[in-house]
C-alpha cells in the first residue's frame, strides 16, 4: 500500500520580481517545507504553487516568459492543484494591465486599472496612490460559502496592501473579497483551485498566516 504524503511539495516561483523570502518564511511558519525555484520543470512535480510579485506587471510577465514559466503556470492551474497568486502575481492572472504592454496569463477575464488619482477621504484629505497600509477586507458570502482558502478568517479582518493598480474581473462571481480605498478594490479572486490576493498575506500577521495554513491544508488534500 502506497503511503500518503503528509508534507506536500510546495513550490514558490521566483520570477526575480518578487519578495519570495517573506512568502517562504510564512509557509515555514505554518509547517510547510517550500522549494523556491525559477525552474519551470519544478512545477511538474509540485502539489501546490505560489506566484508572488512586486513592482510592475510587465517585469513579472517578462520574467515568466523569459524563464519559460508562463505556459507551465497555465498548465498547473488546469491540473486542479492549489495555486496562490499574491499582489502583482494576482494582477498577471488577468488579460491585460494599464500598467504595461505585455499581455497577462489570461486565467481570469478582465483587466487591471490604475487606482484613480485625486480622491479624498471622508475628512477631505488627499488619498495617495500607491495605496499602502492596512485595510479592512470584506469576504464574499458567509464563512461556510467561501473558497477554502479563506475559511476561518473573521469578516472585516485587516490585511496589508501595497499597490497602485486594481483588478477588475469581468465575472463578479469570481470576486472573493473587496476593500474600499476611494473606490471598491478587488482584494481577492477565486475560481476553484486558483486564488489570488491583492493584499500580502505574508505581511498581514495572524490572519495572513491563516491563509497560508489553509493553503497548506488544501495542498495536503490534493495529495491524499
Amino acid at each position: 500500500m502506497t503511503a500518503i504524503p503528509t508534507n506536500p511539495r510546495i513550490v514558490v516561483l521566483n520570477t526575480r520580481a518578487a519578495n519570495v523570502h517573506s512568502v517562504e518564511k510564512a509557509l515555514r511558519k505554518v509547517g510547510a517545507d517550500p522549494v523556491v525555484t525559477s525552474d519551470p520543470g519544478e512545477l511538474e512535480t509540485a502539489d501546490a504553487a505560489v506566484l508572488p510579485g512586486v513592482g510592475a506587471s510587465d517585469a513579472v510577465m517578462r520574467a515568466l516568459n523569459t524563464l519559460g514559466m508562463s505556459e507551465p503556470v497555465k498548465n498547473f492551474a488546469a491540473y486542479g492543484k492549489p495555486l496562490l497568486c499574491v499582489c502583482v502575481g494576482l494582477q498577471v492572472l488577468f488579460d491585460s494591465s494599464e500598467e504595461g504592454q505585455l499581455p497577462g496569463l489570461g486565467l481570469f477575464d478582465g483587466d487591471v486599472q490604475l487606482i484613480p488619482y485625486g480622491m479624498t477621504d471622508e475628512l477631505g484629505a488627499a488619498m495617495k496612490v500607491p495605496h499602502m497600509g492596512w485595510n479592512e477586507v470584506t469576504f464574499a458570502g458567509d464563512d461556510a460559502d467561501r473558497n477554502p482558502m479563506f475559511k476561518g478568517i473573521p469578516q472585516g479582518s485587516h490585511f496589508y496592501f501595497v499597490h497602485s493598480y486594481r483588478c477588475v474581473p469581468d465575472n463578479e462571481a469570481e470576486i472573493a473579497a473587496t476593500t474600499q480605498y476611494g473606490v471598491e478594490i478587488c482584494a481577492a479572486v477565486a475560481r476553484g483551485n486558483v486564488i489570488g490576493t491583492q493584499f500580502h498575506p505574508e505581511k498581514s500577521g495572524d490572519v495572513g498566516l491563516q491563509i497560508y495554513k489553509n493553503f497548506l491544508d488544501l495542498a495536503v488534500e490534493s495529495v491524499s
